[in-house]
């Protein structure tokens, strides 16, 4: 058995019908993925009205943004769910790996749907924080998944630290959407709006068009940079294993005297 089988990530198989990295052709989808994500920054700011209504109109359309970030960071919540309950079932590091990965994009896209519902909150409210019943829970998830990297980094042992870590991990991901969607709409006593996305008097066909390429936008980035970086851990897990020295033959050379 080889160092990089014993590490538990094989070299991956490279496939005929994939263009190599370096070629134009494999940075088609890249350049499409800018083009949207540019297309968005610009319908949100230029071609979208003013949403009135607002303190200020102008700025409120950065709910289009906000409203993503949220969404990705609950289907990143959710990956991170999947791979921990792919890893205590087969116990592959690989599926360490993925969940963790996951779990860090999950939290950037958390602290942008803060900073993003912030702007929001001013637009709307006059203010950028009012201790409203979501934004409140918004604070104690990105406790929580604060708290699951700092918990990682105290454990040495990588075999404990994966398994604590995909223990905690679907903790995490089961208080989302608790603290998401189900304590925000279970009282009355709330700034945000509710059914803004999913019924007729919510935005405008408008407003929901550019919102929903933007989920597809934001979506398809964190899909290349989750595989990116699983893909650069897998490396370094390959190369630490080279460097690894392999285990004692079992041979024990004694020394006598004459």
């Amino acid at each position: 058995m080889n160092n990089s089988q014993r590490s538990g990530f094989g070299a991956p198989k490279p496939s005929a019908a994939s263009a190599p990295q370096g070629s134009p052709l494999a940075q088609i989808p890249k350049v499409l993925l800018l083009l949207m994500l540019c297309a968005t920054t610009v319908a949100g700011f230029l071609w979208l009205p003013a949403a009135e209504g607002f303190r200020n109109p102008a700025l409120a359309r950065i709910v289009v943004f906000h409203v993503p970030c949220s969404i990705v960071a609950s289907i990143a919540s959710g990956v991170t769910m999947w791979y921990a309950i792919a890893y205590l079932a087969t116990r592959r590091p690989m599926h360490d790996v993925k969940s963790r990965v996951s779990a860090e994009l999950s939290l950037l896209f958390w602290i942008l749907t803060t900073v993003t519902g912030a702007i929001f909150a001013k637009a709307q409210w006059g203010t950028y924080w009012n201790w409203d019943i979501k934004q409140g829970a918004i604070i104690l998830l990105l406790m929580i998944y604060a708290a699951y990297f700092a918990l990682r980094s105290a454990i040495t042992d990588e075999r404990k630290q994966a398994v604590i870590g995909a223990a905690y991990g679907i903790f995490a991901t089961l208080c989302v959407p608790f603290l998401t969607y189900i304590l925000p709409n279970s009282t009355p006593d709330t700034l945000h709006p509710k059914g803004t996305i999913t019924t007729k008097d919510g935005l405008s066909p408008e407003y929901k068009l550019v919102l929903w390429v933007g989920v597809l936008g934001l979506t398809l980035v964190y899909v290349w940079v989750w595989r990116q970086h699983v893909a650069l851990d897998a490396i370094r897990s390959r190369l630490a294993a080279r460097r690894t020295p392999p285990p004692a033959s079992g041979f024990v050379i004694v020394e006598t005297g004459q």
